[in-house]
């Protein structure tokens, strides 16, 4: 990847974006040697121009931005880093540094659609899989997602063995009020074991577009 670094004084900024959901996270700069870093370790890194030093997300809270692809726009002095968010990306501890839900300075557009069902389901799958690696990295007692990481993998895979059982007892039964409680337990319990492997959402997805992607 050719990185103009010199256009801009040896910083370039980087958008950061969820993996999943596609939610723009927050905007940090980059200078050779904090891109370096981020392809070795698989964590962003920025360049803290407050700090003069580089500076890992989530180094002191441990909300971290594991690094699932970066990309280079067409003059190439900006990055797009797409990312699984280990946990808040705000230092306000919201989920992206552009909530602006309240704040009466923030302006929409007229026309500004919502989100349909299908992308507001899929934000919380993702915000929901940041929950679970949160738990992960700071366990709260008391926690089911806990519990089971403490079981271990195996106990974690025999229940989405045994939910997976459950969604199809009641699909061939026809009881469709109680199979979206199990197909939701069946979810849960995928994540749980997919952060438990050291796999993401975004893997298994990028595994479907693969699939789908037409050949040339």
């Amino acid at each position: 990847m050719n990185i103009d670094f010199k256009k801009g004084d040896g910083l370039v900024p980087a958008v950061v974006q969820n993996a999943i959901s596609g939610k723009v996270l927050m905007l940090g700069y980059m200078n050779q040697e904090s891109y370096q870093k981020t392809m070795e370790t698989g964590l962003v890194t920025f360049f803290s121009r407050s700090k003069n030093r580089l500076w890992t997300k989530g180094e002191t809270s441990g909300n971290t931005l594991q690094l699932v692809k970066a990309e280079l726009d067409c003059d190439q002095d900006t990055l797009l880093l797409l990312v699984n968010p280990t946990g808040p990306a705000c230092h306000r501890n919201t989920e992206t540094c552009f909530d602006t839900e309240g704040d009466p300075t923030s302006y929409h557009l007229g026309n500004f659609q919502e989100f349909t069902p299908t992308e507001k389901a899929l934000q919380f799958i993702a915000q929901l899989e940041q929950t679970i690696k949160g738990r992960r990295a700071k366990p709260q007692e008391g926690s089911y997602t806990n519990f089971l990481f403490d079981q271990g993998i195996n106990k974690i895979a025999q229940k989405v063995g045994e939910e997976a059982v459950e969604v199809v007892i009641d699909a061939v039964a026809g009881q469709t009020d109680t199979m979206k409680g199990e197909a939701a337990d069946l979810l849960f319990h995928l994540l749980v074991l997919l952060e438990a492997s050291g796999l993401s959402l975004a893997e298994v997805v990028q595994v479907l577009e693969s699939r789908h992607t037409p050949k040339k």
